[in-house]
């Protein structure tokens, strides 16, 4: 199946067998690319030179920080991919786990790990900048 296929499906069908192949296919490549980029990062970080420059060095360990912050993200995000696949297999994928109503195959195309509908999503966010306000 297509993304237009999935688009183009009624409501009544929503996560189908079809949807959920579809989406399972996509996390799967999604965390294809995730490991990928985590064995970048690795190979990256175990390669340790000698330099003798400071401003050198500086950058060289700048760069490991930087290093440092993508593998936790990336590792974040693998876990979040297999949180979904999980869901998947137990038939709870595409439904928000705080409200169960449906979290919408627009959403889901966008950002295949979301857990809550949109509306869930706002006030969550809405909440937070009330209490997070400066002042």
């Amino acid at each position: 199946m297509t993304e237009d296929e999935i688009r183009a499906m009624p409501h009544s069908e929503y996560m189908n067998e079809a949807q959920q192949r579809f989406f399972r296919a996509l996390l799967l490549s999604l965390r294809g690319e995730v490991l990928e980029r985590e064995r970048d990062i690795r190979e990256r970080l175990n390669d340790s030179g000698t330099i003798a420059d400071p401003g050198d060095r500086a950058l060289i360990e700048e760069s490991r920080w930087l290093d440092l912050r993508l593998r936790d993200r990336e590792a974040k995000l693998r876990e979040k991919i297999d949180a979904s696949l999980r869901d998947i297999r137990r038939g709870d994928y595409g439904w928000c786990e705080i409200s169960g109503e449906p979290i919408g195959i627009a959403r889901l195309l966008a950002r295949p790990t979301a857990t809550t509908c949109a509306d869930v999503k706002t006030d969550a966010e809405t909440r937070e900048r009330i209490f997070h306000a400066p002042g």
